[in-house]
Formats: structure tokens, C-alpha cells, sequence
């Protein structure tokens, strides 16, 4: 490790800052603490003096006083229990006073009447988590979730109860809802986690954007929501409920918006304030397609003008999108990976600059709040130019030519520029200011900016996928599997076994007809495999020979994964969403085995009659081609399997190795379909999260020391509808400023540590198409390169404003900074680049200019180097003038390290 920085050196220079804790010391404080003391910050409460949640037409009023608050959307079980605390104080950190997430039901009560919270379904654990960080929490129950989540957080055996209808004016679904969503309130009050008992529960939700679909239900559905509410309301919970997206919410009912812009959102009523439950600053990803991408310019702009326009409470959708272990992945057809480009990774590590930067915006947020919640009615609104506008937050009447230096009343402005093109110079308050084009300029005095939507300080991170441990030892031994010589692979010693097609027996039956998967398999598997006999004749043969043509079975609709066997061979498969099937097949004389297998890859999570929607073959199954016409196999009799065998026998299991058949891998081996695979592993030194490279495998599942870690499928992107460069400015949409055209939507998979050993890991594939296990890695994932460039006439830091007294200070004295931070555990090993003067390039390809202080490297290396992070002065008193009448940049790039191992990188993303 490099040596702290000289203190005789630091004596000489006041103005280098080394603030080992300078990211906590903020402009705003937590909402909780602010209310009032945490009384525990154990994890048995009473958390907070008990304090009463209501609101007006402005704002949600916490004890009685209004509050502008920010709300970071994080889901339990897409995190295991032990990443709980890092991921809620990352949230806190980042300026989050309120944590939201829904309640996923399938999880809590997999089968009726029977209870799961443990775990990563521990619900009571994660709220008591959130209220040991002094942050409030938003619950919303639904039951129904959607969230990208399986079935949409509906368990399957709701669809089985006779007379069943989801989400209507239905009896057995009304009961069966109030029933679980009692259970929460109940289990919630007994732990005491309301507000009113000194928990952090400030708010709760009742279904979820019914008003997408209510139309479709006609009048039961408008008798549903209204029966909702009215069952939420009569369990005299003591806080707000909210309805998302429903424009008829009753009265005491908050109705608010989902959406990627709700700036122009007004509830339904005078007297609910402007409430923002989904800000969507990414979006989900299904096999097959490319990763969006939101840049934090556009996250910040739209969140600044929902403030600006009038809103009181924003829910970043997701702040931390996790993981979607096991068969939690909703569909059709979404990734393991519930990253959602969210400010936290799906690894929980920062997402720089997106994090920093709306870390930045959230405490100009919280400058403002004391002028946000003094004004009672509409700000007042000063047009600024044809697509220029401010509105001002104040006690008194704000006059548009004069200054505001030296009034003493409570002041604040918002200072957009919507124009997707123009840079445009506004005059208000006696100034000009500056408007890039898509941004907001936020002035919590009036007078100067704190922070600009466009105009990031936020350092750049760069991930990195990096060997973590010396390899295991089996790697030590020649292998003919290892073709490339020093590559980081998983092992070289590999055991398969080969999984049967068809029946294999268990629960297997026989019965006529073409019957709808879950209503056999009721999602205890993806796989359901249907088999049955045809007799081929000698002029069934002569036909298709003299014809020089094949057989074809046509199913009308599969879904999601449709393959199709013959005499325990692989003839073909079809993907899709409800699509057809059309396959040849090679028959031969006597009688031929024909064995379908229907896979799902994530029951549907949204839209309207989810209980109807199913899964598997829909319509005639028929063979086609045939002397005397077609053969409908439709009603013939089929005999069914639900699953593996290898799933059902827990091949994957620790406990379960001494009773599975696995033999040594061969050659042959390897793209074979339908196996199963095993190896041993070490864990990789350290405490970074860990990742598996399954990008040479084909489609499966992978299970590790038990836990199955989710499906894998290395479907490709399409080439094209990547940009080269993201122009962010204008409405964003899923489909703008996409990556990863041409790759693999998904090659990385998580697996968290505290799922694995030092040693003697047991991983388990499911291979279903064929792969290379034997090119299989591991990885820890972190944070290897960061950069920043920060101009000398960049803003103060925010936390200079919590200094200044007497609310109109001047802050011209204070000097800009950049900022630098690795990952928790990790230290700045080495400065790679460093100038303050007029350098040019970007992160990773910076270079010096014309005018450059020579002193640069050294200095920013004694504040950095050995160091966490860093907080370092953008002036000529640090780093003396070396180009008089010139604007300067201190531009860095950093090398991020653990202690513990420093390996050269395998792969940058």
C-alpha cells in the first residue's frame, strides 16, 4: 500500500483537501433524523418516537411538517439478507430518505395457507434494517406486483381455485386477497414498523396500476378498485394508502404516477400532493435484445422538473434492481440479471457517474426545501424565453429583474431550458444565467446555482470482471479441455451425466389430449414433456421418398420454448411469445416415439385475465405430409412428465452427490445437449462479488452449493439499434440509448458470497442446447478505473452550502472540487493521469495539453494514493497558474485496488 500523504506537504497546501469522510458531509440530512433522534439502531426498535404520517394538497407531512422527499426502490428478495445493509446505506448515502418495495406474494405463500418469511423473504428483517438507517419505508403490498416478477407476484395456486378471476369484482380473488394482504398489516403492527408504533412505514400501496387494465373488466372492475380501497382503508393501518396509476382513486385514496417523466402529473383532488411512485431511470431486458440505457442527465433533468412543477415525493424505480434468482424472472422471455441501470449495480456497487450525479441533485433537492414547502399554492412562474421557464419557490413576491443579494426571505428557483438543441442565456434576478439544452438549473437562494442537470461532477467508474484467487488446483493438471493456455477458467476437471428425454417416471400419467402446462405442472418446473407413438406404414415411407419431402408436425401456438424430439433425438425448437411451430421430422417405419417438450422462461407479469394466459401448446397438434391426409394428434393420448430428472433428484444438491450418477467429461461431451455438468471450485480471495462467466454455455439453469442461482441463455442482440454515442437530450424511451448490440444479452451471472465457501464449491448445470463448461469462469466484480474532470468554474460542493450563514453568503470564494471514490474495501493504488490545466480526451484516453501544471501528478497522488476517497480543490491555489487568463480543468484517472490481491484485469466493460 502505498504511504499516506506527507502532513508537512498538506500544512503548505490549506487548499488540497483529504476529507476521508467528506461524501456523508451533506447540505441535507435524513429525513428520519431530521424529524426527530433514532431511539435504536439495533434491529428491535422502537426506531423512532412515534410520529403520526398525513398530507396535504403540497406534501406528505411527517410529524406534522411537510417534507420533499426522495425514495430509493429496492426489492428484498432480488438481494440476499447479508447485502441488506451495504445496499440501504448506499441508498442513504446517495440522499434517499425513504426506502420503497413491493411485497412479492408468491414468495410469502407458496403454497395457500402456508407462509415463507425467511431468508431473502424476510420481510420484518429487511423493514427493521431500513429503520436502523434512520429511513423511512414505503410498502406497497399490491398483492399483485407485476415488476418484472413471475406471474406477477401472483402465486400459481390462486389460478386453480374453482370460479376464480384475478383482479375484478371476483368473490374467491377478493377473499384470498384481503386475506394476505391482512397478513401483512397484521404481521407489520405486531412488529410495531407503523409510524404511529415508532416504525418507518410512512406510506403503503394497494394494487398497482390497475387503471392500465381496468377498462377491460367494465364495471367489475371499477366495483374492484373501488372495493380495494375501501378493504385497505378498513384495516386502520394509521398512514396514507396509495393507488399508482388510477386516475378514479377514491378520495382518501392518493393517486400518483409511474412513468419516465411525471413533471405534468396532478393528482385527482385538490387536496392529495403530486406523488412520483415509479421513476423509471433505466428498464428491464429480455433475452435476445440489447441493455438500455438511461444517462444521468435525462434521470436528473426529469426528477429536477417534477420537483420544479410541483411534486412532493419521487421513488426511483429501481435505485437497486438486484438480481432475479431462481425462477423469479417474470416474462415472456426476461434476463436473470434485474440490473435496470440503476445508480446501485446489480453487484451493489455504485453506478458512476449516474449515483454521484443524482446524489448531487438530491442535496440542491433538500437546499430547497425550506422555500418548497413555504409556498401554499403554485410557484410563481416566469417565462423565460420561447422553451425557458423558472419557477420560483418564496415567502414574499420575487421580482424578475431584481437581485435577490441581501433579502432575507426564504428563496428558490428552478431554471429550465427544454429545448433539445440550444444552449440559451436567460435574465432573471438581476444575472444572467447559463442554460444547457434538456436541463435544469437548481438556485435554493435564488441567486446562485448549486447544480445544473447537464452539467455532471459525478466521477466516471469503469467495471472491471477480474480473477480473483489463485486458480484451483485442479486447473494444475494438463487437460486436453483447455485450449488456450493461462486463460482464468473455472477447472478442467468436469463430471457429466446425461438427462433422460421424455418419462422417466415419478408422477408420470397418461391421459387423452392436449393438456395446458401449469395446470400440470403448477410451476414446480419449467419443463413439462409430453410424449406419444405414431405408426408409420411402408406407403407413409414411399410417399415422402417419391416425393422427396418430410413430415412436418405444426403446433398453432407455443410458448416460451417449444422442442420437439424424435425417437429420443433433438429434431427442432421454437421460441416465442404465443407463436407457431413448424418442424420437419424423420419418421420411420413402425412405430416412432414423439416427444414434445414445452419450457417457460418467466410466467407473464402484466396485462389483463393473467389467470387465463397459461403456458405451453394452444391449439391443433398435427403431422402433416402424409399419403391420406394429416394426422391430428390433438386429442391422441399422451403421456405426461412434469420436469427433469436430474431437477427432481436434487443432482444439484451438496447433500445429494453420493446417490447421482456422474461420470468423467470426455470430449464428446461438450455441446451436448441435455446434460447435466459438475465441478469443484474454490471462492476467490477477498470480499468482492463474485461473478460466473456462463457465455460458452448454451441454456440452462446453474445452481451453486445448492442455491440455484437462475436460468442462463446466451441469446445474441441484434446487431443493429446501438448508438455509438447516447445524445440525451429529448424524451427518453427503453429503445434510446441502447448497448450491447451484437453480444450476448446476458454472459455474467451472480453469485453472492455468502452462497459460497473458501473451497469445495459444488456447481451444477442444467445444459439444454449444448455448451463448453470447460471455458467457464469466475470473477470478482468491482471497480477498476475511475476518472473525473472538473473545471475551475465548476459549482462549489453542495456541502458548502451547509457552512455558509445568514442564507445569502457568497460563495464565490469557495473553490470547485473533484471527487474521487472506490469501492467500500478497495483504495486508490496509483494516479495514472493527472493535469490541471487544458488536457483532452476522456476517461481512459486523457491527454495533456498545451497548458499543464507540472505539479499535478504528485499533488493529487498524495491526496489520493492509499486512500479510499478523495476530495481535491479546482484552483490556482493548489496547483499555481500555468496559463493566465485560461479556464483550467483538473482532469484525473485513478486506479482502484484491494488490499488484498492485485491481479491484472481480464475483461473491461
Amino acid at each position: 500500500m502505498p504511504p499516506s500523504p506527507s502532513p508537512s506537504r498538506f500544512r503548505a497546501l490549506p487548499f488540497l483537501l483529504l476529507l476521508a469522510g467528506y461524501f456523508t458531509a451533506s447540505a441535507s440530512v435524513s429525513a428520519a433524523s431530521k424529524l426527530r433522534q433514532v431511539v435504536g439502531r439495533g434491529t428491535d426498535g422502537p426506531f423512532f418516537k412515534p410520529f403520526n404520517v398525513t398530507y396535504d394538497h403540497r406534501a406528505v407531512r411527517i410529524g406534522g411538517q411537510r417534507r420533499m422527499l426522495v425514495s430509493a426502490g429496492v426489492h428484498y428478495p432480488r438481494a440476499t439478507p447479508e447485502m441488506w445493509p451495504s445496499i440501504i446505506a448506499k441508498c442513504k448515502e446517495g440522499g434517499a430518505d425513504v426506502i420503497e418495495t413491493y411485497i412479492f406474494w408468491n414468495g410469502h405463500e407458496p403454497a395457500r395457507g402456508k407462509y415463507y418469511f425467511e431468508e431473502r423473504f424476510d420481510l420484518v428483517r429487511f423493514v427493521k434494517l431500513v429503520a436502523a438507517e434512520g429511513l423511512f419505508l414505503f410498502l406497497r403490498i399490491g398483492p399483485y406486483a407485476c415488476a418484472e416478477w413471475n406471474f406477477g407476484g401472483f402465486p400459481v395456486w390462486l389460478r386453480d381455485i374453482p370460479g376464480i378471476e384475478f383482479r375484478t369484482d371476483n368473490e374467491p380473488y377478493k377473499a384470498e386477497m384481503q386475506t394476505f394482504v391482512t397478513k401483512i398489516v397484521d404481521m407489520m403492527k405486531d412488529e410495531k414498523l407503523y409510524s404511529w408504533q415508532g416504525g418507518p412505514i410512512i406510506l403503503q400501496q394497494i394494487e398497482n396500476e390497475y387503471g392500465n387494465i381496468q377498462g377491460k373488466y367494465g364495471q367489475a372492475g371499477k366495483r374492484y378498485m373501488q372495493w380495494a380501497a375501501q378493504m385497505a382503508l378498513g384495516l386502520d393501518t394509521g398512514i396514507p394508502w396509495v393507488m399508482c396509476r388510477q386516475t378514479d382513486a377514491p378520495e382518501q385514496i392518493l393517486d400518483t404516477c409511474n412513468a419516465f417523466y411525471c413533471d405534468g402529473f396532478k393528482p385527482n383532488s385538490n387536496n392529495k400532493p403530486t406523488i412520483w411512485t415509479e421513476d423509471w431511470d433505466g428498464w428491464y431486458a429480455d433475452w435476445g435484445g440489447p441493455l438500455p440505457h438511461r444517462p444521468a442527465e435525462d434521470s436528473a433533468f426529469a426528477v429536477a422538473r417534477f420537483y420544479q412543477r410541483g411534486g412532493s415525493l419521487q421513488n426511483y424505480y429501481m435505485y437497486f434492481g438486484g438480481t432475479n434468482f431462481a425462477r423469479t424472472a417474470g416474462g415472456p422471455l426476461q434476463i436473470t440479471s434485474y440490473d435496470y441501470d440503476a445508480p446501485v449495480n446489480e453487484y451493489g456497487i455504485l453506478r458512476q457517474p449516474k449515483w454521484g450525479h443524482l446524489k448531487d441533485l438530491h442535496a440542491a433537492i433538500k437546499l430547497c426545501e425550506p422555500a418548497l414547502i413555504a409556498v401554499d399554492g403554485s410557484p410563481q412562474y416566469v417565462k423565460l424565453g420561447s422553451m425557458q421557464e423558472a419557477h420560483v419557490y418564496s415567502s414574499g413576491k420575487v421580482f424578475r429583474n431584481g437581485s435577490m443579494a441581501g433579502n432575507a426571505q426564504i428563496c428558490s428557483a428552478f431554471l429550465a431550458n427544454i429545448d433539445e438543441h440550444k444552449y440559451v442565456s436567460v435574465w432573471i434576478f438581476g444575472r444572467s444565467y447559463n442554460l444547457p439544452p434538456w436541463s435544469v438549473s437548481i438556485l435554493p437562494d435564488c441567486e446562485n446555482v448549486a447544480f445544473n442537470t447537464a452539467r455532471v461532477g459525478a466521477q466516471t467508474s469503469i467495471f472491471t470482471f477480474e480473477s480473483g484467487s489463485p486458480s484451483h488446483s485442479s486447473r494444475l493438471k494438463p487437460s486436453i479441455l483447455l485450449p488456450e493456455v493461462g486463460w482464468s477458467y473455472l477447472s478442467s476437471t468436469w463430471w457429466t451425466s446425461k438427462e433422460t428425454i421424455g418419462t422417466w417416471g415419478g408422477e408420470s400419467f397418461a391421459t387423452q389430449g392436449i393438456l395446458e402446462h401449469l395446470n400440470v405442472t403448477k410451476d414446480i418446473s419449467d419443463y413439462l414433456w409430453y410424449t406419444t407413438s405414431i405408426n408409420i406404414s411402408d406407403d407413409d415411407v414411399a410417399f415422402w421418398s417419391s416425393k422427396g419431402v418430410s413430415p412436418v408436425l405444426t403446433i398453432d401456438q407455443i410458448r416460451d420454448v417449444a422442442r420437439v424430439f424424435v425417437n429420443g433425438k433433438l429434431a427442432g425448437s421454437q421460441v416465442g411469445h404465443w407463436v407457431s411451430l413448424k418442424q420437419p421430422v424423420q419418421l420411420t417405419k413402425g412405430l416412432n416415439e414423439l416427444t414434445l417438450l414445452s419450457e417457460i422462461v418467466g410466467l407473464q407479469n402484466y396485462g389483463a385475465f393473467l389467470e387465463k394466459d397459461g403456458a405451453g401448446f394452444r391449439g391443433q397438434v398435427k403431422l402433416t405430409g402424409f399419403p391420406n391426409g394429416d394426422i391430428d394428434l390433438t386429442h391422441s393420448v399422451w403421456t405426461y412428465q412434469v420436469g427433469l430428472k436430474g431437477e427432481f433428484s436434487m443432482m444439484y444438491a451438496p447433500e445429494k452427490q453420493g446417490c447421482a450418477k456422474w461420470s468423467g467429461m470426455q470430449i464428446d461431451n461438450i455441446q451436448s445437449p441435455f446434460t447435466w455438468y459438475k465441478t469443484m471450485f474454490d471462492s476467490p480471495e477477498g470480499t468482492e462479488p463474485v461473478a460466473i462467466d456462463l457465455g460458452s454455455m448454451g441454456k440452462g439453469q446453474a445452481w451453486v452449493n445448492g442455491h440455484l442461482i437462475g436460468r442462463y441463455w446466451s441469446l445474441v442482440a441484434p446487431e443493429s439499434g446501438c448508438p455509438s454515442s447516447c445524445n440525451y437530450p429529448g424524451a427518453y424511451t427503453e429503445s434510446k440509448c441502447q448497448s450491447n448490440c451484437g453480444m450476448p444479452t446476458q454472459s455474467w451471472y451472480h453469485i453472492p458470497r455468502e452462497w459460497l465457501h473458501g473451497s469445495d464449491n459444488l456447481l451444477v448445470l442444467f445444459e439444454e442446447t449444448g455448451g463448453d463448461p470447460s471455458k467457464i469462469s469466475l470473477e470478482v466484480h468491482y471497480t477498476k478505473t475511475i476518472c473525473s474532470r472538473i473545471s475551475e468554474n465548476y459549482y462549489p460542493p453542495l456541502s458548502a452550502w451547509s457552512r455558509l450563514t445568514g442564507g445569502h453568503a457568497s460563495l464565490d470564494t469557495v473553490a470547485p472540487e473533484l471527487r474521487l471514490q472506490c469501492d467500500d474495501g478497495h483504495v486508490i493504488s496509483q494516479i495514472k493521469f493527472a493535469s490541471y490545466g487544458t488536457s483532452s480526451g476522456g476517461c481512459q484516453n486523457f491527454s495533456i495539453g498545451k497548458c499543464h501544471a507540472s505539479s499535478t501528478l504528485d499533488l493529487v497522488s498524495e491526496a489520493c494514493v492509499g486512500n479510499n476517497k478523495c476530495a481535491i480543490s479546482v484552483s490556482n491555489d493548489v496547483f499555481g497558474d500555468p496559463c493566465g487568463g485560461v479556464v483550467k480543468d483538473l482532469a484525473v484517472e485513478a486506479e482502484c485496488s484491494s488490499p488484498s490481491h492485485t491481479k491484472e484485469p481480464r475483461d473491461e466493460m
